[in-house]
């Protein structure tokens, strides 16, 4: 892309209405359409400015502090990325080693990270109930710490991940889309089978699932939510998708039939997750420190998976999809977060065939290649009052990130 082309990209996201600054992004479900666009917008252009080696450089100091409850690759150094994007250090935060395991609270470890900081990023995906809670804690500590004027300004946090929704994910997902068909527009009418997958281990969060689905339907998308009997999503979350689809135009639909979800698809999505009545289980036992209970619930959910082996996308499956003659494509877009669980290569049997995945894995690459860009936008939107002014002046100023 020149330089050029950039500029309209900046002017589209100066016409938005956006809501993010001095805010948090928790979840997808909670942003207006316009902030939504100005996340890809703002994400678009940065990529672009990297590629033209253009300095971001919106900071000039300050910190990003990172929390990971859960092991992460792939978001960690996402975020991580974004931050030195914009300027900002990274500094993750190890409970281990901080005050959290001599009893500080949440309130009190908020405020003392939160002094030179601008954002916060926290993934915790592994109870159900918890995350959305915890990251909602956090961002109320701050609030009232800077309405109180003891912080000097209100850092953003964002959601890396929680038991509800995986909004960097599921918005890196819809630009890959985006740049794949062309247009946000161009995605309206469109078939993504959102499936589970069989994967040989248990407990992977559903937040993947549940963020596709919630997002996917306010751009009026034909989403099928499809799954074994029993892996249901949270209840509530598919009421939000409906009512999605419902002022979107588009569709909602449950299956129990990979093939049904798969036919004449244009997007496939086979990822595994665990069956949400089978999270709560698991959130109670974990409570209530119940070693010899939650073993014999892994080896109760791994028995239940095992029924379940033949849900692979494989590429019999994938001809049942619908092809694109104007991208030279015979099978539907294969997407997934990665890691996957790929037959014959990291498991004995998994989510995807070799054969398809390899076929699949540079796309997934440019999928994943994304995520930097989005939390960056994220992180601009909610602590810049004009992003569009501020990204202008850096266009402006050309000064490459990288010499030579």
């Amino acid at each position: 892309m020149t330089l050029e082309k950039i500029r309209p990209l900046l002017k589209q996201l100066d016409h938005l209405k956006t809501n993010l600054h001095q805010k948090d992004f928790l979840l997808t479900w909670e942003q207006s359409a316009d902030d939504l666009r100005a996340v890809l917008l703002a994400a678009e252009v940065l990529e672009e400015m990297w590629r033209a080696n253009i300095s971001s450089r919106v900071f000039q100091g300050g910190l990003a502090v990172s929390n990971f409850r859960d092991k992460s690759t792939r978001t960690r150094f996402s975020f991580a990325s974004a931050a030195s994007l914009l300027g900002l250090s990274c500094q993750d935060l190890d409970e281990s080693k901080s005050q959290l395991s001599h009893g500080e609270t949440v309130r009190e470890t908020a405020s003392m990270i939160s002094f030179l900081t601008e954002v916060i990023g926290i993934r915790d995906d592994l109870f159900i109930h918890e995350g959305h809670k915890y990251m909602f804690e956090v961002a109320t500590a701050i609030e009232d710490g800077f309405g109180e004027g003891v912080l000097p300004q209100r850092p953003a946090v964002i959601n890396l991940q929680c038991d509800r929704d995986h909004p960097t994910q599921s918005l890196s997902d819809l630009m890959h889309l985006q740049k794949t068909f062309g247009s946000l527009e161009a995605l309206r009418g469109k078939r993504i089978a959102m499936t589970w997958g069989y994967s040989p281990s248990y407990g992977k969060p559903l937040s993947v699932a549940q963020g596709i689905i919630t997002l996917m339907t306010r751009f009026g998308m034909e989403v099928v939510l499809a799954h074994p009997e029993g892996y249901d999503v949270i209840p509530e979350l598919e009421q939000t998708a409906a009512k999605h689809a419902s002022e979107s135009g588009g569709s909602f639909t449950k299956l129990h039939s990979m093939e049904e979800a798969f036919a004449n698809a244009d997007i496939v999505y086979p990822k595994s997750w665990a069956p949400y009545t089978i999270m709560e289980r698991r959130t109670a036992l974990l409570r209530a420190g119940e070693s010899k209970a939650l073993e014999e619930l892994e080896r109760e959910c791994l028995a239940n998976n095992a029924k379940y082996r033949n849900w692979e996308c494989t590429a019999k499956r994938m001809s049942l999809t619908r092809g694109d003659p104007s991208r030279g494509t015979s099978e539907a877009v294969y997407m997934h977060p990665l890691p996957a669980d790929i037959t014959d290569v990291n498991c004995e049997a998994g989510e995807v065939s070799a054969e398809v995945f390899e076929r699949h894995r540079l796309a997934t690459y440019r999928e994943a290649e994304h995520k930097p860009y989005v939390i960056a936008a994220m992180i601009l939107l909610t602590r810049c009052p004009n992003p569009s002014r501020v990204l202008s002046d850096l266009l402006a100023s050309a000064t490459p990130h990288r010499m030579g």
